[in-house]
């Protein structure tokens, strides 16, 4: 498995647009990192212990993540790497008839 991660900074969520690029370009099977940490903690109003605008890029690039799961356009995982560390990854699909190459134009729409 190929996993691909454009990030320098591991624990740095990739954008919304830039997950939506990657996933408009993918093959069926290949594999992004799109964020490292601990997810559900992070990206909490209550809990994250990350700056604001991190805490809601990371938000974001989750939900973003769960709406081209909902649309059958990805499969989501998570890897444990260790304590509060894991890796989640979103593995391109075939797009189902109809949806457009360029996903990143789809960013208007809202995510989950």
């Amino acid at each position: 498995m190929t996993v691909y991660s454009d990030s320098p900074d591991p624990r740095a969520p990739i954008s919304e647009t830039d997950l939506c690029r990657w996933l408009g370009s993918a093959a069926p099977g290949d594999v992004l990192e799109y964020y490292r940490g601990f997810l559900a903690l992070d990206a909490s109003p209550v809990l994250s212990r990350i700056p604001e605008a991190l805490r809601r890029a990371v938000a974001g690039i989750g939900n973003r993540a769960a709406w081209a799961a909902a649309l059958d356009l990805a499969h989501l995982l998570q890897r444990r790497n260790g304590p509060d560390d894991f890796s989640y990854l979103i593995i391109a699909r075939r797009r189902p008839k109809g949806v457009p190459v360029a996903l990143a134009s789809l960013l208007n729409t809202e995510a989950v």
